[in-house]
């Protein structure tokens, strides 16, 4: 008999790889957090009703990741959140429709725009740092302090 953990049943990891965990923990996360922004006061209201509706996805979320506090060139966005340029226009057409980003010119080129957050961008910038707060302590409590630690520590280390 072997011991191998996909012996009883070959196709096993197609569901319990550590690919699909880690997907699923993100998603995880960021529903989470999505929902803690929706609930949050200090978010403006149109932005706390689109994101209780689901209608801010977790795609909308990678503006929120990596858009500099300075303002990013839509191509920077891209290449940092590992999405084309078109993608990532829809989703600044959006959130600029939204009242999140604004594009200005980019001082250092005429040629380029720079897409920066709009006042109710940073307040919902500010939301999402206090919503990944509350939810890395939700894992922790969830997971134990241990290996909350432990994952923390392995997933920087794997991202490296």
């Amino acid at each position: 008999m072997s011991d191998h953990p996909f012996a009883a049943d070959p196709d096993a990891w197609r569901q319990t790889h550590l690919g699909r965990l880690l997907g699923h923990a993100m998603r995880r996360f960021d529903e989470r957090v999505l929902a803690l922004m929706a609930h949050d006061a200090e978010v403006p209201l149109a932005l706390s009703n689109l994101a209780a509706r689901a209608q801010v996805s977790a795609a909308h979320i990678h503006i929120t990741r990596h858009l500099g506090r300075g303002g990013s060139r839509l191509t920077e966005l891209a290449e940092r959140a590992g999405m084309s340029k078109q993608a990532m226009g829809t989703l600044v057409d959006q959130c600029e429709a939204w009242g999140l980003v604004t594009r200005e010119a980019d001082p250092l080129d005429a040629r380029a725009r720079r897409v920066r957050f709009t006042a109710d961008g940073l307040a919902w910038l500010e939301a999402f740092r206090r919503a990944v707060a509350q939810a890395e302590a939700e894992f922790r409590a969830s997971v134990g302090k241990e290996i909350a630690t432990v994952v923390t520590i392995g997933l920087e280390a794997y991202a490296g």
